[in-house]
């Protein structure tokens, strides 16, 4: 079981990875660890070697703190 919960994350890190791939900077955030394990997976894809990936802690937010905490962020 424990197996086929981590294809299943693996599987949508990977997802995410195709998703965010045409970016150069990108920010990943948020109240979990879950930021470090898709920083590691994106560091080891040499599709990201080029693009500037950072890591910021924050606490749970709504959408629309979200949208904030990103514009604030990028400007």
């Amino acid at each position: 079981m424990h197996n086929k919960e981590q294809q299943k994350k693996q599987e949508y890190y990977k997802k995410i990875g195709q998703a965010i791939k045409n970016y150069d900077v990108i920010i990943l955030f948020g109240p979990t660890d879950a930021k470090k394990e898709l920083f590691n997976i994106l560091q080891s894809d040499m599709n990201f070697s080029t693009k500037k990936i950072e890591l910021k802690p924050a606490d749970k937010m709504t959408e629309n703190q979200q949208h904030a905490f990103v514009r604030n962020y990028f400007s």
